[in-house]
């Protein structure tokens, strides 16, 4: 096929792709070392590179011939020579624990410099034309922070924010929200941007003991939209896991009897709008976009109604049988909440607030909560992206992978949040990765542009490629095959050649 003349830039993306080292095995695919791989755009051509993140984590494993720094599903243990007292000191060691720097889940752009980045306090800077490992960032230095997401969001202003669990303070446990400039004061050239790293505002966990897990939030114009889900770490339970001989990942557990509670910041003032907001339990991993009218916050998520999609990614459960055995219990729905932030605060209890037309609803309590259900959107959908610039407004399309009951993509799709119309890209034995989409340089519409995605053969005899869609009609502008074994990875970005610092 051919590729459009405008598109010149690399599509970086980031996941895991070793998981032996010597004789030891990780338990889980997310627990993987870090493979970085690129596709550069230049002239019509396209060239690949891969390499893996030398992180101190990948260096530690790679020199021991063995797995010697824990991952989340994987608890490594230190020499078992060591005498009693070393043993012991290791023990308590690990009670806040020291994580990994093993950034395998996404990338993070702060100024003109990129990150890979992971759910721990580190994040390695890289070189995207090169793939070089450079220097190692701990947030934990800059905002008192034990893990952070890594699904940042990016405002106009060129502002990285991003949230993190603050569990450093005992009995204090609180979700912190913070920014970092994309430059630093011209007097101030040798600092780094985290140096000017601000604190926006931090909201308190309804658990002491058992913060809420999340992998992103939300943002519109004027707020912040946090869900605190009943899908929580325990922090006593991880506190001992190490001695315990078992995972960080099973201190994680589904409460699904409890509340998901709304959290809405006000970006100028810095408070938490003080309504609660809340609606039955469930738990996601992606916030898709969010925005506001008349009124209201209106987000949309993709839940489900429980934790089984971590489980299915234990390597023992992906054995050649997995696209026949692994059958998600809960279905990602693509779920919509309208939250109305003016209402009459006189309105009956059980009176439905949504004066927006929805079929979504938030009815208030006696108590003066409100209770909110969503509009469901579509069902079977994950790992979604939309066209950035739409962020935060009001938009009209997603582009994602389709994973029915099993966790594996095997189509990519475009839906239409307003009309529910759905286009699919699908071919027999492929994998697609998660779909980015990239604006043309003269787009008028939301949609003008093109889709990248890496296509996984599930024979690996055959050939992984790179897919270029035109991302209106979904038809297939050029494809390019790379005979190079490829992993199945996680998130990435696509960087315009204007932002690449000349080399």
């Amino acid at each position: 096929g051919q590729l459009p003349t405008w598109l010149q830039g690399i599509l970086l993306r980031n996941g895991p792709g070793m998981h032996t080292v010597g004789d030891t095995k990780y338990n889980h695919w997310f627990d993987g070392l870090a493979l970085l791989h690129s596709f550069t755009f230049k002239n019509g051509e396209v060239y690949y590179r891969s390499k893996y993140l030398r992180s101190d984590t990948y260096n530690c494993n790679i020199e021991a011939n063995r797995i010697v720094v824990s991952e989340f599903g994987t608890m490594a243990y230190p020499d078992p020579c060591k005498n009693i007292f070393a043993k012991a000191f290791t023990y308590l060691s690990h009670t806040i624990p020291e994580f990994t720097d093993n950034c395998l889940i996404n990338i993070m752009k702060t100024g003109d410099d990129f990150y890979a980045t992971s759910e721990t306090n580190f994040i390695r800077k890289i070189n995207p034309r090169t793939l070089e490992t450079l220097e190692k960032v701990d947030y934990s230095k800059y905002v008192a922070v034990n893990v952070a997401t890594s699904h940042p969001h990016y405002d106009s202003a060129g502002n990285v924010l991003n949230m993190g669990t603050s569990i450093v303070d005992k009995g204090k446990t609180k979700y912190i929200l913070f920014k970092i400039p994309p430059t630093v004061p011209e007097k101030e050239k040798k600092k780094c941007c985290f140096k000017h790293l601000e604190v926006v505002c931090s909201i308190p966990s309804r658990s002491l003991l058992q913060p809420s897990y999340y992998h992103s939030f939300g943002i519109t114009e004027n707020y912040i939209v946090f869900i605190e889900q009943p899908f929580k770490l325990d922090i006593l339970k991880m506190a001992t896991a190490y001695m315990r001989g078992v995972n960080w990942a099973s201190c994680l557990a589904y409460h699904k009897e409890d509340k998901t509670w709304f959290h809405f910041v006000d970006k100028k003032t810095k408070k938490e709008v003080s309504t609660k907001f809340y609606t039955d339990a469930m738990v996601l991993f992606h916030h898709i976009n969010a925005y506001e009218e008349d009124g209201h916050i209106i987000f949309d998520i993709i839940a489900y109604t429980d934790n089984s999609l971590y489980d299915m990614f234990y390597l023992k459960n992906l054995n050649k049988e997995f696209e026949e055995n692994s059958k998600l219990t809960s279905i990602p729905t693509c779920k919509r909440f309208v939250v109305p932030l003016q209402y009459d605060k006189d309105a009956e209890v059980g009176c439905n607030l949504v004066t927006f037309p929805s079929t979504a609803t938030a009815v208030k309590d006696k108590d003066g909560s409100i209770y909110c259900q969503p509009e469901i959107l579509c069902e079977g959908i994950e790992l979604p992206r939309v066209n950035y610039d739409c962020n935060t407004k009001k938009y009209k399309y997603v582009f994602a992978t389709e994973v029915q009951w099993s966790p594996v993509p095997t189509k990519i799709v475009k839906f239409n949040v307003q009309t529910k119309e759905m286009l699919h890209w699908g071919e027999d034995h492929c994998w697609p990765s998660e779909p980015i989409f990239v604006p043309s340089p003269d787009a008028r519409e939301e949609d003008d542009g093109v889709i990248l995605t890496c296509v996984v053969k599930s024979d690996p005899k055959e050939a992984p490629f790179l897919l270029v869609l035109d991302a209106k009609t979904f038809q297939e502008l050029g494809r390019a095959t790379v005979h190079v074994e490829m992993h199945l990875d996680l998130h990435g970005m696509f960087i315009p050649e204007k932002d690449l610092k000349t080399e």
